[in-house]
């Protein structure tokens, strides 16, 4: 074994920073013995210091992160600040000293990992980010590593815990959105502002970063159609589970089947109970990924967290200190297909709409002959009536967004619809 110690600088000590430095420190021996050489905690950059951060050696602390990076002697960074600057700034000074980078900045990753990248293989190191998508659920390395033999042809999963949380909740216990996230918040699953999580913003980062890696192509967070979790009803989870369903915000990144294209989505969805997704319950997160050879494989586990996300960064840290001593590289950027991404319009799905309608004669026939018009076919229709007022719920078949689109549009201007309640996609059939 090799005794000059690599070291590692760590920038960020919050959740999750703060838990790698614990893990570093209190398993030293082992990681060394499995690196092949001792790891040594060269430094940790905060924003402020003087806060207490138990098990964290105080003397490592510093706010002056540039000149941490620019050490000279530093052989991995850590970057667990996130957002996107200074983290970017500081990575590619990293890059510049010669040092590797493990990162779980997915935002900066899904906007910026082609600059990243470029920069890493102009240096000579390594960047790595599993715990950037899925927490601790090993992801990344198995879609760039172990399937790098077979074509990957849809990822479809559930990526964030937050928002799986509070559908699981409306579920289970019939509460509104609003209660929902209070409860959430109060366990420390949302943060103070939720935003990035119930508007799908972290979501679609993750797709982003999937897609790409998934089919070989650059997938940026501004190329995936979005929508969060703030507009599902408690009668949306009814009417789910009245189809024998139940509601899951789902990233979903496919190849087309001419192979031409790729879509990157992250939305609610129905999905019926008998889906294994269906099944995925709290915070927690799990993936599907279809490929050609291997078939359907399906990842899971505690999607965020101090110590899940600790052991996805620990995990490229041994790896990278490897790649280090062996004077190599791991895997980089491969985007040899250059894939266009499709526009959602064109994206074909089956849609769950809800209408409330005059509960007279024709109704029904007339709202299907919307449907036929615009070249969308109905799979069921559900219609309940009482006092005048009448709720039809239409199920389709397989049809284009724009196409849904402009079927709702037309139904929004009869007069014998007075709402069209809600529209949700169904996925998993």
């Amino acid at each position: 074994m090799r005794t000059r110690p690599l070291k590692v600088a760590l920038l960020g000590c919050g959740v999750v920073g703060s838990e790698v430095a614990r893990i570093m420190t209190t398993t030293a021996d082992d990681l060394a013995a499995r690196i092949g050489a001792p790891v040594e905690l060269a430094g940790i950059a905060v924003r402020r210091a003087g806060r207490v951060r138990p098990g964290v050696p105080e003397h490592l602390i510093t706010t002056d992160a540039e000149a941490l990076v620019g050490r000279g002697d530093i052989d991995v960074v850590i970057e667990v600040v996130g957002g996107i600057e200074p983290s970017k700034h500081l990575i590619l000074s990293a890059f510049e000293q010669g040092a590797s980078v493990v990162s779980a900045n997915k935002a900066l990753l899904a906007k910026d990992g082609a600059e990243l990248h470029r920069a890493a293989a102009e240096a000579g190191v390594d960047l790595y980010y599993e715990a950037a998508v899925a927490g601790a659920i090993p992801l990344i390395r198995p879609l760039r590593e172990s399937l790098a033999g077979d074509k990957v042809d849809r990822v479809l999963g559930i990526v964030n815990g937050t928002t799986n949380f509070i559908l699981d909740k409306m579920d289970s216990t019939g509460a509104g959105y609003s209660e929902a996230l209070e409860e959430a918040t109060a366990l420390g699953y949302a943060e103070a502002d939720p935003t990035a999580d119930v508007e799908g913003f972290d979501a679609a980062a993750k797709a982003a970063i999937l897609a790409g890696i998934a089919f070989h192509t650059r997938v940026t967070a501004a190329e995936v159609y979005r929508e969060g979790i703030t507009e599902v009803t408690a009668a949306d989870i009814a009417s789910a589970k009245a189809m024998g369903c139940v509601v899951k915000l789902l990233a979903i990144c496919e190849r087309a089947a001419d192979g031409a294209s790729v879509t990157a989505r992250v939305h609610p969805a129905m999905i019926p109970l008998s889906h294994p997704l269906a099944s995925v319950r709290e915070a927690y997160n799990a993936v599907f990924v279809e490929a050609e050879a291997a078939g359907r494989l399906m990842f899971y586990g505690p999607g965020a967290g101090g110590s899940p996300t600790a052991s996805a960064v620990l995990g490229d840290l041994v790896a990278v200190c490897r790649n280090k001593l062996n004077g190599a590289t791991g895997p980089g950027d491969s985007v040899y297909t250059r894939l266009p991404a499709k526009p959602m319009g064109e994206v074909v799905t089956r849609y769950h709409v809800s209408l409330d309608v005059d509960d007279r004669a024709g109704v029904l026939a007339q709202v299907a002959s919307v449907f036929a018009e615009h070249g969308v076919s109905i799979d069921t229709v559900r219609q309940q009536g009482r006092d005048g007022d009448a709720s039809l719920v239409v199920v389709t078949h397989r049809a284009t967004d724009a196409a849904l689109s402009a079927t709702v549009d037309k139904l929004r201007a009869l007069d014998s619809v007075r709402d069209v309640a809600s529209i949700m996609r169904v996925e998993g059939e």
